[in-house]
C-alpha cells in the first residue's frame, strides 16, 4: 500500500498481483493512514488502487494458513478491519473512493463506508463473502443497510453476486458510474470543489449525519444543536459571513 501525503491524503492498494486484496498486515497500515488526519493540514482522503481493480476483498491465500480461536479472530477482527471502518467514518475530512475497478468482500465494504465513491462503469461490485463461509465485515452490515436498504443489503450478502456500476449507482452503493477515461477528472474535480470548502465544518457535518442515523428525532434535534454550536464557532463560519455580506465568493484557505 502506498500512501502519499498532503493537502489530500492519496491511499493506494498497490498489489495489483492479487486483485489489491487486503491481509490483516494491509489492513493494520491501512487503518493507521486513516488516524491522523487533521482538518488544519488535510482536506481529503483519496482510496484507489493499482491495476484494473479497487480491492478483491480478504487474502484467500492467508485465511487457509490463518490458526486461530474465536476471541483471537474477534480481537483481530476488531482491530484490523474494524478499525478501518471506524477510522473512514469518524475521519475529520471526506473520504473518497475511487473506484478503478472491482470492488469485492471487503472492498466493497470500503466503497459503503467512504464518504463519496465514484466508480468506473466497468467496475463490478459484491458482497462475496458467503462464498467463502464468511459474513460481511469492514462495516458492511452497520452501513449497507442503511446506504442501499434492507432487502437489497440481504440479496448482495446472502447470494454473493456481482453488480455492475450502474446498478450500484441506481442502489445508492456509489454516488455515479463514470467512463474509465474520465473517472480521474470527475474525482479530481470532487476533490477540488472539497478543498474550496471550510474542511473544519466539513468535519463537523459529517459527525452530525453519522450520529443521528437510527436516533430518535428529538435526540437528532440535541445533537445537532451541539454540533451547529461548535460550527459557530470556527474560522470558515466568520469567513463564509464575511464573504457573503462583502458580496464576493469565501475563501477558506
Amino acid at each position: 500500500m502506498r500512501v502519499e501525503d498532503g493537502a489530500v491524503r492519496r491511499i493506494v492498494f498497490d498489489r495489483p498481483d492479487s486483485k489489491n486484496a487486503i491481509t490483516a498486515a494491509v489492513a493494520t497500515e491501512l487503518a493507521d493512514a486513516l488516524e491522523d488526519l487533521d482538518p488544519a493540514t488535510h482536506d481529503a482522503v483519496l482510496l484507489t488502487g493499482d491495476g484494473d481493480s479497487f480491492s478483491a476483498g480478504g487474502d484467500i491465500e492467508a485465511m487457509s494458513e490463518r490458526e486461530e480461536s474465536a476471541t483471537e479472530a474477534y480481537e483481530r477482527v476488531r482491530t484490523t478491519l474494524g478499525r478501518v471502518a471506524s477510522n473512514i467514518l469518524s475521519a475529520p475530512v471526506p473520504v473518497v473512493a475511487k473506484v478503478n475497478g472491482d470492488a469485492v468482500g471487503a472492498g466493497l465494504s470500503l466503497v459503503a463506508v467512504a464518504d463519496f465513491a465514484y466508480a468506473a462503469s466497468s467496475a463490478r461490485f459484491g458482497a462475496s463473502f458467503i462464498s467463502v463461509g464468511l459474513v460481511p465485515d469492514m462495516g458492511a452490515t452497520a452501513i449497507l443497510p442503511r446506504l442501499i436498504g434492507l432487502r437489497k443489503t440481504k440479496e448482495l450478502a446472502f447470494t454473493g453476486k456481482l453488480i455492475d456500476a450502474e446498478s450500484a449507482a441506481e442502489m445508492d452503493l456509489i454516488n455515479e458510474a463514470i467512463d474509465p477515461a474520465e473517472l480521474d477528472a470527475r474525482t479530481a474535480d470532487l476533490l477540488e470543489t472539497l478543498q474550496a470548502q471550510p474542511t473544519e465544518n466539513l468535519g463537523l457535518a459529517k459527525e452530525a449525519i453519522h450520529d443521528n442515523i437510527g436516533q430518535p428525532l428529538e435526540t437528532g434535534l440535541r445533537r445537532e444543536a451541539r454540533i451547529q454550536s461548535l460550527a459557530y464557532d470556527t474560522p470558515g463560519h466568520a469567513r463564509g459571513v464575511e464573504a457573503f455580506l462583502d458580496g464576493r465568493t469565501p475563501d477558506f484557505d
